[in-house]
């Protein structure tokens, strides 16, 4: 391997590293908090992507086209809002932990709201998959 592929492989390396072992609570400059803002993002969109997949499958056909419907609604809704929402510090340092902070805050509420869906009881007239 050629010197410089393993320079960056070390990079990397010590890259995923410091993300492994950040400790948001002891963030010390804008680029830490920026990255715990991004960690926070991250994780609440994965778990959001696997409770949107897990309750789709339990959907017929119809149910889940309009679960996608309404999924790149509210997708749509989030990222707008957001946006406008850190509008007042954009070009400044705190914009990237402003906005990510705001998207992870809107997809922890979505991850809530599809959790309970997927949790509701039959005889419940406003759930359309109950468990």
């Amino acid at each position: 391997m050629k010197r410089t592929h393993w320079i960056l492989a070390g990079a990397v390396a010590l890259a995923s590293l410091g993300a492994q072992a950040r400790d948001c609570d002891k963030a010390r400059n804008q680029l830490e908090l920026n990255d715990c803002a991004a960690d926070r993002w991250a994780a609440a969109d994965r778990e959001l992507n696997q409770v949107y997949a897990d309750y789709r499958k339990r959907l017929d056909a119809s149910e889940a086209r309009q679960l996608k419907q309404v999924q790149v609604a509210w997708i749509k809704f989030r990222d707008a809002s957001c946006l406008f929402e850190s509008s007042g510090v954009k070009g400044g340092s705190a914009y990237t932990m402003v906005h990510q902070g705001c998207l992870a805050t809107r997809t922890e509420a979505r991850v809530k709201d599809l959790k309970a869906l997927a949790s509701c009881e039959e005889g419940d007239l406003s759930c359309p998959a109950p468990r």
